[in-house]
C-alpha cells in the first residue's frame, strides 16, 4: 500500500489537559518586605496559599501521512507526567523548585517553567505551541515561548 502524498501538509493541533495541586507565595526577594506587600497583597501571605491548576498543553505541527498523528500522544503525556506530576504537583514550588527561588511563582512565570521544561523532554521540542495553566476559572494565563524582541537579553 502506498503512503498518500499531499501536496501540502495539513497543520493540526493537539491539546492534553491534566491538573496540579501546588502551594506558593507571591514574593520577589527583589523587593522590600513593604512592597511585596503592597504589590501581591494577601497572596504575600508569609503561610503561602495553594491553587488547583488546570494546565493545557497545545503541540502544533504536520500530520505525519504515515501515522496520522502529529506527534504520539503517549509521548505528550509521558512529558506531561515527568514535568507537572513528577516535578510539582503537590509541591511548595518556591520552595522545592530551584527556578522559583529567584522567579516569583506568578501564573506567567508558572505557565513559562511549564513551557521550558517541557521542551526539554519532548524529541520534537519545535511541536511545543502552547502551555495555558487556568488559575482560576477567571484567570488563565497562557505562554508560547515567545520573547520581546526589543529587549536585550541578559545572556
Amino acid at each position: 500500500m502506498e503512503i498518500p502524498n499531499h501536496e501540502r501538509k495539513p497543520i493540526a493541533y493537539l491539546t492534553r489537559k491534566a491538573q496540579i495541586s501546588c502551594c506558593h507565595r507571591l514574593h520577589s526577594p527583589f523587593l522590600s518586605e513593604l512592597e511585596n506587600e503592597m504589590i501581591y497583597g494577601k497572596c504575600n501571605n508569609v503561610c503561602g496559599h495553594g491553587h488547583n491548576y488546570n494546565v493545557e498543553v497545545t503541540v502544533r505541527g504536520p500530520v505525519n501521512p504515515l501515522t496520522g498523528m502529529i506527534m504520539n500522544l503517549e509521548d505528550l503525556k509521558n512529558c506531561m507526567q515527568k514535568v507537572l506530576m513528577d516535578e510539582m504537583d503537590h509541591k511548595n514550588i518556591d520552595q522545592q523548585i530551584d527556578y522559583f527561588h529567584t522567579t516569583v511563582s506568578t501564573t506567567e512565570n508558572v505557565a513559562i517553567y511549564i513551557f521550558n521544561e517541557l521542551k526539554k523532554h519532548m524529541s520534537n521540542p519545535e511541536l511545543l505551541y502552547e502551555v495555558k495553566v487556568h488559575e482560576t476559572d477567571k484567570n488563565v494565563m497562557y505562554f508560547r515561548g515567545e520573547y520581546d524582541e526589543n529587549v536585550p537579553s541578559t545572556s
